[in-house]
């Protein structure tokens, strides 16, 4: 896996005059570090890759729709010692992860104002 949108939003940044498409780029990012072979479910809340696949996926959908997702089931993911970070702990992307996590911090306020 490359993992391209990851590296794009963590050294180009995002675009802040577009929130929605600011906030899918950050989702299809975690989206592909779930995805990462070998990652550890163990302390999160997500059995498995593909428990966590169909949940983003769903947040994906919906903002690529149009619908902008609840704000608290987004943020959830992202949030310390939830499922993301768990993961990232557990399976040795913790830089990668705060690093995308800032991002969703730059445009939690944008998407949901």
């Amino acid at each position: 896996m490359q993992l391209d949108r990851t590296k794009a939003l963590i050294h180009q940044g995002i675009d802040l005059s577009n929130p929605l498409g600011a906030l899918i780029q950050v989702l299809e990012s975690a989206l592909e570090l779930v995805l990462l072979p070998d990652n550890d479910f163990a302390w999160s809340s997500w059995a498995n890759a593909a428990e966590a696949q169909a949940e983003i996926r769903v947040l994906i959908e919906l903002a690529l729709s149009g619908v902008v997702p609840e704000r608290g089931t987004v943020a959830v993911l992202f949030a310390p010692t939830r499922p993301l970070q768990e993961i990232s702990l557990s399976s040795g992307w913790a830089e990668s992860f705060l690093k995308v996590a800032e991002r969703f911090d730059e445009i939690e306020t944008a998407v949901w104002s």
